[in-house]
């Protein structure tokens, strides 16, 4: 029966989620496990520059995996035909990988695509793909995910309030403050089953604009490829952007990513994970070393991107 009277709830207001009709679960990488699951795959081809969280799955199903390149562009370095059991996952890279992923669909039935990096990035039509909302909103969990099967097994609900004191907290105080918080969510997600995504996120996730964010997102992008592109190694089409989850830059100056950090602008390391696999090529350990993924997201204004460049154009200039 539903409840009437007593304390007042956490109010959002009700507007409509993006991924409305997609599966709702509880993280990404248990969608990546339902994909598995559902398709009876038996084998599945993974870039090594992924973050580890997706051996997750695989580990608990026990599939057998292998690697490939991605050159200087992140695009896959694959030409491999697959069976009807092995299937290949591509990630779409910060958010700036959607022409490669079409390309990729039209040669690959057995495809698998992350669009954790990608939260605006539609689904093409056939193709398992999945999100994850945490990396662009403020909520503690929550995935969508795309796929034409569904799982005979029974899907209980997750329960989210215990995995949200670092955002109330970062809210209150700072994000260094929340950051030990923050981290111990992070741990919290891992091996948990796959469940239905929790009241507490998906009511966040129904409070959101986001066509205000999705202006904001490529706004800010924008402005900061204009002045980055000439330094920038990747190479980013910006005719094709949809909402990036961040500007990735691609430079190699020594101490720049502490600097960003010194001046509190947090850029992290995606994956640092990748570094402890001895077959990856020189490239690849570049790209996680030198790539420099810039928040861009719809918290931050043109004066916020202008500090960011200020700081760049210190550095530079060694003062």
């Amino acid at each position: 029966m539903k409840e009437i009277g007593g304390f007042f709830e956490l109010e959002c207001p009700f507007r409509s989620e993006l991924h409305s009709s997609a599966i709702k679960l509880n993280t990404g990488r248990n969608c990546l496990e339902y994909i598995l699951r559902v398709n009876n795959y038996k084998k599945i081809y993974l870039p090594y520059y992924i973050c580890d969280v997706v051996f997750e799955p695989i580990r608990n199903l026990c599939i057998q995996h292998e690697f490939y390149h991605v050159d200087e562009s992140l695009d896959p370095i694959f030409n491999k035909k697959l069976s009807g059991d092995e299937a290949l996952l591509y990630v779409d890279y910060f958010g700036v990988k959607r022409k490669v992923i079409e390309l990729l669909s039209e040669r690959y039935d057995n495809l698998i695509i992350d669009n954790t990096q990608a939260f605006y990035s539609n689904p093409i039509q056939n193709v398992d793909t999945f999100y994850s909302a945490r990396k662009f909103f403020g909520v503690p969990d929550g995935a969508y995910l795309y796929s034409n099967k569904v799982l005979d097994d029974p899907i209980s609900q997750d329960c989210s309030y215990e995995r949200f004191d670092h955002l109330t907290k970062r809210l209150d105080c700072s994000a260094k403050d929340a950051y030990s918080l923050f981290r111990k969510n992070s741990s919290l997600l891992k091996n948990q089953p796959i469940r239905r995504m929790s009241n507490l996120t998906e009511k966040l996730l129904q409070s959101i604009d986001y066509a205000s964010a999705k202006l904001d997102r490529e706004r800010n992008f924008l402005y900061l490829h204009d002045f980055f592109k000439t330094e920038n190694k990747l190479d980013v089409d910006c005719a094709n952007i949809n909402a990036p989850m961040v500007y990735p830059l691609f430079i190699k100056k020594d101490g720049l990513r502490q600097d960003f950090i010194n001046h509190k602008i947090f850029v992290a390391t995606y994956w640092p994970n990748v570094l402890d696999n001895t077959n990856i090529s020189s490239l690849e350990k570049d790209i996680v070393s030198c790539v420099l993924p810039i928040p861009i997201d719809q918290r931050y204004c043109t004066e916020d991107m202008n500090f960011i460049i200020k700081s760049y154009k210190e550095f530079s200039c060694g003062y």
